[in-house]
């Protein structure tokens, strides 16, 4: 459905203008992230996990302000195996685990130490600091594949622009959430679940970013001898409805997700709602403009004219 047929929006035309925005979005970014430093769940900082069942039906809540009331607050309570089935994690050690089965003793009549408790992990915070090494090196890994893959399906300098977007996407999505969990208005501890979210919003950036690059080829061979940057302009603008189309369609379910999904998917409906937003923006204003720049600034090619394959791949190699 074409909602913005035949626009006409000079998006890179105040490029300079929104890359100091971004700019100076990023560098507060970083120093709110020094400054209060993320909070790690026991995946990446090393806890203790107790499974348990219970013979009579409980609510996730009921159980979370038991856990909290025994002094784990922030503790995650996640559904395991079967029905009244729990697996309760927390940060801390020694002598965590009787505290819990105590209160869970007192809470529930039924509740048996010896036969309800199925099963007790401890991950030591030598595994828990080995485990979030790995998970920013996914990270890292991600952005470099997406510049090899954009490099070789259409060239390398947009291959930087691709990459620029994305470190602009990690970066304010990633401080985002350390702002918002230190004003306690959603816990965003950083676990498994918002790596998966960082790693998906990598994925969903691109492609949007991919969408735009590739019809920017396509009009290199329909307008040829067009100037270049008006024909960035021409691409985005083509590609719009689009665009809006989907980030309409995933917002508004990652939204309700946020709202309603309770605080197991919360972490990662939320990193998602973030990312595509601040996605959708860099492939729009960060990723072409990206471009633009590196070849007048960098590379001191002309852009006032047609921009031919040739041309542009004979301005990476000088």
């Amino acid at each position: 459905m074409q909602y913005f047929h035949g626009t006409n929006i000079d998006f890179v035309g105040k490029r300079q203008i929104f890359f100091i925005v971004s700019s100076l979005i990023i560098i507060s970014g970083i120093l709110a992230t020094f400054v209060l430093s993320p909070v790690y769940s026991i995946d990446f900082e090393g806890g203790t996990e107790i499974a348990v069942k219970f013979d009579e039906p409980v609510d996730t809540e009921e159980l979370r302000d038991i856990v909290d009331k025994a002094g784990f607050p922030g503790s995650e309570i996640k559904s395991f195996g079967a029905d009244n089935q729990f697996l309760i994690r927390i940060k801390t050690f020694g002598g965590s685990q009787e505290k819990i089965k105590s209160a869970l003793a007192n809470s529930f009549a039924s509740f048996d130490i010896d036969e309800d408790i199925l099963k007790e992990d401890t991950v030591g915070p030598k595994i828990g600091g080995e485990l979030r090494g790995q998970a920013f090196l996914a990270i890292i890994l991600s952005v470099f594949a997406i510049l090899i893959y954009i490099a070789f399906r259409f060239e390398f300098v947009f291959g930087l622009g691709a990459v620029a977007a994305l470190i602009h996407d990690v970066v304010v999505t990633f401080s985002i959430i350390v702002i918002i969990h230190h004003l306690g208005w959603v816990n965003l501890e950083i676990n498994q679940a918002i790596l998966a979210g960082m790693l998906t919003v990598i994925g969903f950036s691109i492609n949007d970013t991919v969408i735009i690059f590739d019809r920017i080829r396509e009009n290199r061979e329909r307008h040829k001898g067009m100037n270049f940057i008006k024909m960035i302009n021409l691409s985005i603008n083509e590609t719009l409805s689009r665009t809006v189309n989907t980030v309409l369609t995933a917002v508004l379910v990652l939204l309700t997700i946020v709202i309603l999904g309770g605080p197991v998917l919360r972490g990662f409906a939320f990193t998602m709602l973030v990312g595509i937003i601040t996605g959708t923006y860099s492939s729009i204003y960060i990723a072409s403009s990206f471009v633009i720049w590196y070849l007048e600034k960098v590379k001191k090619v002309k852009l006032d004219k047609g921009f031919s394959k040739a041309e542009s791949s004979s301005a990476v190699r000088t």
